[in-house]
């Protein structure tokens, strides 16, 4: 690489050059910018959250460019694959690179959300890789029809892993990418979850553990949505006479534990009773409103993005704050709750003490832009907000007053600070 890379590896750039590396604002090519951004995100103990925090937001055409080039650094391919920094528009991208390994790919495979999963089933290169296949079949969000989509492609003999411009790869580069055993993806999977997929039932019971006092105090409490739950998910998402005739927590017990309960009555609260014949199905916002707090709590740390939606917007704390804990959450899922006007203050607190979070950037700017986000937390973070973006809150009516004319602040000095440059 060049002579700045090179002086940044070797620590002896300056302190002041040292951030405006990690702020992208060298002047180097476009390529390099990303490459020295990816070495201090992954290495500087100093800089690497800015650095991550101005790649989270980097441009995307200059992004695409370097996802899509088979030069490309493997560490910069590996740093965007992964799944606590993937961008969505670049996995396309990535998935038909062939410097980007199957390995790689077998380990994004296991914790893609639904969305990458669609992604990934329109890649030559993923349908024809029986190792990521077999990686993908461990992923939770797989849908039946895609798991046995899998199956047929498996048994279909598809072929060794390879790409499909295969024949234009240099040969340096098709000598270090061996193909992965399915084996191994299988075990790049059970690092991630066990071999069900299902969330260790030890992990709800130290959650349970942890928080026995909230949970004491909250006990009998239902379900109540903050901002009331047709309002946030629609009327036509379920029948609101659906949810009205579920019947309260008390009487569902005496009716489950009376001798000839008649079928199609509600459960006890956390529990679900089969009714006989054919049952009516159950949607979401029944069987939740079916469940006491200790129920919620199982579903929030185990259950599936849907569940996990409504959840976070429950009005007991120590139920929405265990979504947050969930193993299953995707990053997508806390950008959206990071947005969100009808959460518990409790929550938008929670997010930022997350480091995991804290590193996508869209996260740390929608937290910022929310109205409901407490004041100190929207002061904290925005020194790590991009020009644009502090332009953009510096005008929005939503904010506090207080938020606007900071941003509007920085704005202006960091227009001054680049126009110095």
């Amino acid at each position: 690489m060049g002579r700045t890379i090179d002086q940044i590896r070797a620590s002896k750039l300056p302190s002041n050059m040292m951030q405006f590396a990690a702020r992208g604002a060298l002047s180097v090519p476009p390529a390099e910018n990303i490459e020295i951004l990816v070495y201090l995100a992954l290495h500087n103990k100093v800089f690497g959250d800015l650095a991550r925090m101005t790649l989270a937001g980097w441009d995307e055409k200059a992004s695409l460019a370097a996802a899509s080039d088979p030069q490309t650094p493997r560490e910069v391919l590996n740093y965007f694959i992964s799944p606590d920094n993937l961008r969505p528009k670049l996995l396309p991208a990535l998935l038909e690179n062939p410097s980007v390994p199957e390995s790689a790919l077998a380990k994004f495979a296991v914790s893609a959300s639904r969305e990458s999963i669609e992604t990934m089933f329109k890649s030559a290169r993923i349908r024809a890789a029986a190792a990521v296949l077999g990686a993908l079949k461990s992923n939770p969000y797989l849908k039946k029809e895609q798991a046995s989509e899998i199956q047929n492609l498996l048994r279909g003999g598809a072929p060794e892993p390879s790409t499909p411009a295969a024949d234009v790869v240099p040969a340096a580069v098709q000598a270090s990418e061996p193909a992965v055993p399915v084996a191994e993806a299988a075990e790049i999977a059970a690092e991630a979850l066990d071999p069900a997929g299902e969330v260790p039932d030890e992990a709800v019971s130290a959650y349970l553990a942890e928080h026995a006092g909230e949970v004491a105090a909250e006990e009998g409490k239902p379900f109540k949505a903050i901002g009331g739950i047709v309002e946030l998910l629609g009327a036509d998402y379920f029948p609101v006479h659906e949810v009205a005739d579920t019947a309260p927590a008390e009487p569902a017990k005496e009716l489950a534990s009376a001798p000839g309960t008649p079928p199609g009555k509600a459960a006890v609260p956390g529990k679900s009773v089969q009714p006989q014949g054919a049952p009516k199905r159950e949607n979401t916002m029944q069987k939740i409103n079916g469940l006491d707090v200790k129920g919620r709590i199982q579903l929030a740390l185990k259950g599936n993005k849907e569940e996990r939606s409504i959840l976070i917007r429950d009005g007991t704390k120590v139920v929405a704050l265990a979504v947050l804990e969930a193993p299953k959450l995707s990053d997508g899922e806390v950008e959206k709750f990071a947005s969100q006007k009808n959460v518990l203050e409790a929550v938008l607190r929670q997010i930022p003490l997350k480091r995991r979070f804290m590193k996508n950037y869209i996260v740390v700017r929608n937290l910022v832009a929310n109205p409901r986000a407490p004041l100190d937390i929207g002061l904290g973070l925005m020194k790590n907000l991009l020009v644009a973006d502090l332009k953009n809150i510096s005008a929005n009516k939503e904010v506090s007053e207080t938020i606007r004319k900071l941003a509007l602040k920085m704005y202006k000095q960091k227009l001054e600070a680049a126009a110095k440059k």
